[in-house]
């Protein structure tokens, strides 16, 4: 694989050449585009292009995107918590802090890297080679049940039943603030942040944003917060956070979508993937596995039931 090189046209003039590329390079960081700027890697006439520059209308813009180099996936021997096994598929509790798939700055110690030893190669390809096996996702700091398919006929199959909304996934969640009515649906299309491209946003008008539909019922209101219920009828990134954030009512403990003093106590959001059901894509068997609240939420609904009272 050679390098790539990209050419970008202003369609308007004024803008600053870091948010244009920011707006131009679909999934790719801030600090990635300094990065790429900072080795003049951005060039227009052949000039390289300082990150403050301000493009003129109709000026093109080259950028070399250097060759990217492959992640070595290492089996390691880490202990996984298995609800399920079989010839075709894992269901997985995944621990809070656990990343699901290597990264550049996350190589090791992945859910990915445990299952190679786990498994052995016996886990599905059709999401590559940094993602074997990997059906759908949770984020970093969010616990709970995760599909893993041993091969690609069980990855297709599963696959389609998320992509049909038959495959169900129920989230318990922590939210600040109170919700006047018991049960409700949040419907609004998410999409990539127009500005910080690391998040997800509601994106009403934006032709890039996809539907989002999110279930949600209240357990219990306590003192300043909320324990909720959620039920994915569509699967977006960062979707649950992202949703109860629009409403004002964001994820106890979310650094990227909560108040700027953040609950640290908790390492990161309040979110549990408690409740995974699907299909079996060989026998077609309706099977269905939930997972009790781990430790650290447990704890911290005991702490807000004393404070209640």
């Amino acid at each position: 694989m050679r390098d790539q090189v990209l050419e970008l046209r202003a369609e308007s003039g004024g803008i600053r050449l870091d948010k244009f590329l920011a707006g131009s390079l679909e999934g790719m960081s801030r600090s990635a585009i300094q990065g790429l700027i900072a080795q003049g890697l951005v060039t227009s006439g052949e000039k390289p292009l300082a990150k403050s520059a301000v493009l003129a209308a109709g000026q093109m813009v080259q950028v070399v995107l250097p060759e990217p180099k492959e992640l070595e996936l290492v089996p390691e021997n880490i202990p996984l918590d298995v609800a399920y096994e079989d010839g075709d598929l894992l269901v997985v509790n995944k621990p809070k802090g656990m990343v699901v798939h290597p990264a550049p700055g996350n190589r090791s110690g992945t859910l990915v890297n445990a299952l190679l030893h786990h498994c052995g190669e016996s886990l599905s390809g059709i999401n590559g080679v940094l993602r074997p096996g990997i059906v759908h996702r949770i984020d970093k700091d969010t616990s709970g049940l995760l599909l893993v398919a041993k091969n690609n006929m069980a990855h297709q199959s599963l696959a389609a039943q998320i992509q049909a909304h038959t495959l169900t996934r129920e989230y318990r969640a922590v939210a600040y603030g109170g919700f006047s009515e018991d049960a409700g649906t949040i419907d609004a299309p998410i999409g990539r942040h127009p500005v910080d491209r690391k998040r997800m946003a509601v994106l009403k008008e934006a032709p890039a944003a996809r539907q989002a539909v999110t279930h949600y019922f209240v357990e219990e209101r306590l003192r300043d917060f909320t324990y909720l219920r959620l039920r994915l009828e569509t699967g977006r990134t960062h979707q649950i956070r992202v949703h109860l954030a629009y409403l004002g009512r964001p994820v106890a403990g979310d650094p990227v979508y909560g108040p700027k003093k953040v609950l640290t106590e908790l390492h990161g959001q309040c979110l549990h993937a408690g409740l995974l059901g699907f299909c079996h894509p060989r026998t077609g068997e309706y099977m269905e596995f939930s997972q009790d609240l781990p430790a650290y939420f447990q704890k911290f609904l005991q702490k807000l039931r004393r404070e209640a009272f």
